[in-house]
């Protein structure tokens, strides 16, 4: 036998080696503890929604799946951590939509690239609410905007910080409504919403999962809804597009991983998060929060975020957002 036959012999062996050894690893996945970084607080909508996944994964896998908080930086600082991880699963960012959509808009330079994230999968989304303390006396979006109009930036509006989806989604109705309104911007959705309550400021976006119990405990006033349709919640609630066609801004959660992470690990990670959020005791823990269970494949995660990159661009640019 000549020595190409030989080489050529050695080469098939080795590249069936390799397939029969990669096999039983890529099979093996999970082997250990999966760390979900969130970067945000504890306590929110943002963080409860990835632990009720993270229960279901454990269970699902035998393997612990822990929640990280990093918050910091508008969403950036858990955003590079998990950026900087290793890409091979163990790893995952469960986040709302600044450090994948908006962020790459508002700021010139990030210490990640929000393009290079391996997408998973969108878990859930949550309408978002307009509201008014007790001390504005609204009682519809009408009324407000035609005071906001008559009287250019005596109304004030909180967010949980400069450059947050409430932030952008006050931004967005003020310029379909050719309004103007001061922005004051806090650290955080508790600190503003107690302001709220409180009278310091006027109103507010916040999430059904933190606003609907002041909502009915009588210190918040609701004016409008910026889901698709009215919510199941308060029915007689009307939403924002039927002012404004058009106008829908959810809050919503996904998971994505480091990039380089291999899609076989991508997909399975998608397939499991799926099969959890059809589990009827999931799906009722995420309706008891005011949230809709979505699951999406990577495929579909990534034109989801590009979507919405898309149009976040263009309502940031439109509106001369920049971060305070």
């Amino acid at each position: 036998m000549n020595t190409t036959n030989i080489t050529k012999r050695l080469f098939v062996a080795a590249l069936l080696l390799t397939g029969y050894a990669e096999a039983p690893a890529q099979d093996a996945y999970p082997s250990r503890t999966i760390k979900i970084i969130v970067p945000l607080a504890p306590g929110g909508a943002a963080d409860v929604v990835p632990r009720v996944i993270a229960d279901k994964l454990a269970r699902r896998w035998g393997r612990p799946v822990i929640i990280e908080n990093r918050p910091g930086a508008s969403n950036n600082v858990g955003a590079e951590v998990a950026a900087k991880a290793e890409p091979d699963g163990y790893t995952l960012l469960a986040t709302p939509p600044p450090p994948l959509v908006i962020n790459r808009s508002l700021y010139p330079r990030l210490g990640y690239d929000p393009n290079a994230f391996v997408p998973v999968a969108v878990i859930a989304s949550l309408p978002n609410v307009l509201v008014v303390g007790s001390k504005p006396q609204f009682s519809t979006l009408g009324g407000l905007l035609a005071f906001a109009k008559a009287n250019p930036d005596k109304l004030s509006y909180a967010s949980p910080g400069g450059g947050s989806s409430p932030h952008l989604a006050m931004e967005w109705l003020k310029t379909l409504a050719g309004v103007r309104m001061t922005h004051v911007p806090y650290n955080g959705l508790a600190p503003a919403m107690s302001n709220v309550v409180a009278g310091h400021v006027d109103l507010m976006f916040g999430n059904t999962f933190t606003v609907l119990p002041l909502i009915r405990s009588g210190k918040l006033r609701a004016l409008g809804v910026d889901s698709a349709k009215r919510i199941v919640e308060f029915p007689d609630l009307p939403t924002i597009s039927e002012t404004f066609p058009g106008y829908v801004v959810t809050t919503w959660f996904a998971i994505v991983a480091p990039p380089r992470t291999p899609p076989e690990i991508a997909a399975k990670l998608s397939a499991a998060i799926a099969d959890a959020l059809r589990e009827p005791d999931v799906v009722k823990t995420l309706r008891d929060l005011s949230a809709v269970p979505v699951g999406s494949s990577p495929a579909e995660t990534a034109a989801f975020i590009k979507r919405e990159s898309d149009r976040w661009h263009q309502v940031i640019a439109s509106a001369g957002i920049r971060p305070e």
